[in-house]
């Protein structure tokens, strides 16, 4: 479809989009936890890091701390080492025992079930707060990460890239009891089909209903990268040929 194509507004769509997307993603795949505690321990780990990674350190990550207690009062070099494979695992170190240390001064041991209270933990903005009220205490909550931007762009359901103005935007045009559902829908597609760099609209479910926006940039770019090549690769690489000729 082309970008100029008129469609109809986004709140005409967004109910259509999300219906088409229901079936094919029924459950969200993600985070493995059991507690509030434990999802939110996770979500602060997948910051850069795959969900499928997450889910291989959690389980002897929490039978090591199982409470914010023991997170609060454990030694941040054990600490380090167990969360290391998710990258950047200082600061989320740093950033998890902070938080229980808060958790269990402020809120007695129990993640609190608020916005207000979760963002102002260490290592907790809105992202990580909606998720964890939308799936720990099925308090609904539009979660904005960088699958839910990029698609909510494409789709053409709001212009904004700051996450808070996102969020707003799609509290406005999704209904409330949908906003959770809708945020792991587009998670999932994003990850599936309507992928960053090279989306794939042949196989979309819902692209008569998507401008697009933004696709055609990326296959101009696709194209002159591949025209771009210097005249250094292109003597390596007959380099290269010539030397497994020989």
């Amino acid at each position: 479809m082309d970008e100029s194509l008129k469609l109809p507004p986004a709140h005409e769509r967004v109910g259509p989009i999300n219906a088409r997307l229901a079936p094919l993603y029924p459950e969200f795949e993600g985070l493995n936890y059991e507690t509030p505690l434990q999802l939110l321990v996770a979500v602060i780990l997948s910051a850069q890091c795959t969900d499928a990674r997450v889910n291989q350190i959690t389980p002897a990550l929490f039978a090591r701390f199982p409470s914010a207690r023991d997170f609060a009062e454990c030694d941040i070099k054990e600490l380090e080492r167990l969360v290391k494979p998710s990258g950047f695992y200082k600061n989320k170190a740093k950033n998890i025992r902070a938080c229980c240390v808060e958790i269990v001064n402020r809120f007695g041991g129990d993640v609190p079930g608020a916005l207000d209270a979760l963002v102002t933990l260490p290592g907790v903005g809105r992202k990580t707060a909606n998720v964890v009220l939308g799936h720990a205490f099925e308090t609904p909550g539009i979660t904005v990460d960088t699958h839910v931007g990029r698609l909510s762009r494409r789709l053409g359901l709001t212009r904004h890239r700051d996450p808070v103005k996102v969020e707003l935007a799609l509290a406005e045009i999704v209904p409330r009891a949908e906003w959770l559902h809708f945020s792991g829908r587009l998670i999932m597609h994003g990850r599936k089909v309507c992928l960053s760099r090279k989306p794939r609209c042949e196989a979309c479910a819902i692209a008569d209903l998507c401008p697009k926006i933004g696709v055609k940039g990326l296959a101009a770019k696709r194209k002159r990268s591949k025209r771009q090549v210097s005249p250094q690769r292109h003597k390596d690489r007959t380099k290269g040929h010539e030397e497994e000729v020989n």
